[in-house]
């Protein structure tokens, strides 16, 4: 499993060590209490003879274990290790975290990932322990519990909107993954922990592993902000909608489209203590768990921020900078086509101009938001509006606007499909084949709408300038041989070296 040792002793070792650093990457199953724990556990150290170990939780509670109720394993960050891995394992888990089973069922998730369903289980039941099926009630019973905890709504509500088709099953599902009853979990909730807020939004915490280096995070959203559709703004106490907590924090917002209707994230994270507070406006709350996983996908926050800075820091070109800035992380997004759009608009000039662009699309073919809220007022177009519309106002050259169509209407048509659980080598492939679109936006486009953490556009003029200002050779040719020494995490040395550029010029591109 990637970064932890196959055999019995090194996750031993770990355990008993209490080492958060692999929390997510396996789960620690006791059979003398019939609980399962995540590896940085409070709880005594099990002897050897009574532990098991399994990939996720959803193959311990299979085994007949039930979460701990001290550590929350089913709460912790996700394995960084399936992010690394393009194969089909890899493709189902990113795929069934967004949903597509609760949506379409197993059949639905093997043809995305053209498949047949028994394939598909034997090879999910062979690696992770557990099928498909198993693996999206842990994700319901994780929904649920967010909803119980974070909410005053009714069980009843709260089991149909996490997917239940009835409250017998909810309240068997939940006592089966919890040892105890929805009721009992509510009961548990402290006041001072995450909630809803007055206006009904839900607030909830996202855990993630430490270091976070958040201000670069900020800045790079920032500096790319689209007016209308997102901001970056400093948190006040009561200071109007989104800007939440202590003066001087900074916080993230924008309007997100989600599988059912839309919604309004703001993310504010809090690197010190482990997590980011994720607050949530929903017109459908069974869209909860959804915005949970982009907010996620956004921040990067199932990173292994130490196994990655291990890999850098010993190249003598970024050695300094990720010593500089410990756990930087690659930003996602919440939305593949946007991204996609974003990369197209940003060939060749600045991050301004990209953004001037951006905004001048959003004003033309975007959707006004039902419900603004403060200066979010619009919805990013969807991939069938671009096509769709007239875009020889917003300023592009013909060979642009050509590109940005023939964009839109493959991923409309669905032959690019710019999410994580895309084929990556395909989808890169579909991106080179259409009009204007080279190595640069296709590599892009896989470092942060596909999450690929190897992706990295080679040819950019930032690396190119990064590596000279830094005194290296900046020809093709050697930072292609260099790049080799930084994988598996390619994207992560690209973010290094546009941060370190951001210091002193203007930052390029998408």
């Amino acid at each position: 499993m990637g970064g932890v040792s196959e055999t019995f002793s090194a996750r031993y070792q770990a355990i008993s060590s209490r080492d958060a650093r692999f929390d997510g990457r396996f789960f620690t199953a006791v059979s003398s209490t019939g609980i399962y724990c995540r590896p940085s556990c409070p709880a005594r150290t099990p002897r050897p003879e009574n532990v098991t170990f399994f990939a996720t939780a959803a193959a311990a509670q299979a085994a007949g274990f039930r979460a701990c109720k001290r550590c929350r394993p089913e709460a912790g960050p996700g394995s960084p290790d399936w992010d690394v891995r393009a194969d089909l394992v890899g493709r189902a888990l990113r795929l069934i975290a967004d949903g597509v089973v609760d949506e379409g069922g197993v059949g639905e998730l093997a043809r995305r990932l053209a498949v047949s369903e028994r394939h598909l289980h034997r090879q999910m039941v062979g690696e992770v322990g557990t099928g498909p099926l198993a693996l999206a009630r842990m994700r319901r019973a994780q929904t649920a519990r967010m909803l119980l905890e974070a909410t005053d709504l009714p069980v009843t509500r709260i089991a149909f909107a996490a997917g239940y088709a009835s409250v017998r099953q909810f309240n068997e599902s939940m006592t089966e993954a919890f040892g105890c009853p929805p009721t009992a979990l509510r009961r548990r909730r402290r006041p001072e922990g995450p909630g809803a807020d007055g206006e009904g939004d839900i607030v909830l915490r996202l855990q993630h592993r430490r270091p976070l280096a958040h201000d670069p995070m900020l800045d790079f959203l920032a500096a790319r902000a689209i007016g209308g559709v997102e901001e970056v703004v400093e948190a006040h106490p009561a200071a109007g909608p989104g800007r939440v907590g202590p003066a001087g924090t900074r916080t993230y917002r924008r309007s997100v489209r989600l599988p059912r209707r839309t919604g309004i994230m703001t993310v504010t994270p809090h690197p010190d203590a482990g997590f980011a507070t994720l607050r949530l406006r929903l017109e459908d709350l069974r869209d909860l768990t959804a915005a949970v996983q982009r907010c996620r996908r956004l921040f990067d926050l199932d990173a292994d921020p130490q196994g990655v800075d291990d890999v850098l820091g010993r190249d003598e070109l970024l050695g300094p900078l990720v010593a500089k800035r410990p756990g930087l992380r690659v930003p996602g997004h919440v939305d593949g086509f946007e991204l996609a759009v974003r990369a197209v608009l940003g060939q060749q000039v600045t991050v301004r101009g990209a953004r001037t662009l951006a905004e001048r699309l959003v004003r033309q073919v975007g959707c006004p938001l039902a419900a603004p809220d403060g200066t979010l007022t619009h919805m990013f177009p969807s991939a069938e509006q671009v096509a769709a519309a007239d875009l020889a106002d917003i300023g592009l050259t013909g060979a642009r606007a050509r590109a940005l169509r023939a964009l839109a209407e493959a991923v409309a048509e669905g032959t690019v499909v710019p999410d994580p659980g895309a084929d990556r080598d395909a989808t890169r492939h579909a991106l080179l084949a259409l009009p204007g679109i080279g190595p640069w936006t296709a590599a892009y486009i896989a470092m942060r709408a596909l999450g690929d953490p190897d992706a990295v556009p080679l040819t950019d003029l930032g690396i190119r300038h990064a590596v000279r200002a830094l005194g290296a050779d900046d020809t093709p040719k050697a930072i292609t041989t260099r790049a080799e020494t930084w994988r598996p995490w390619r994207a992560y040395a690209a973010m290094h070296l546009w941060t370190h550029l951001s210091e002193t010029q203007a930052p390029t591109g998408g």
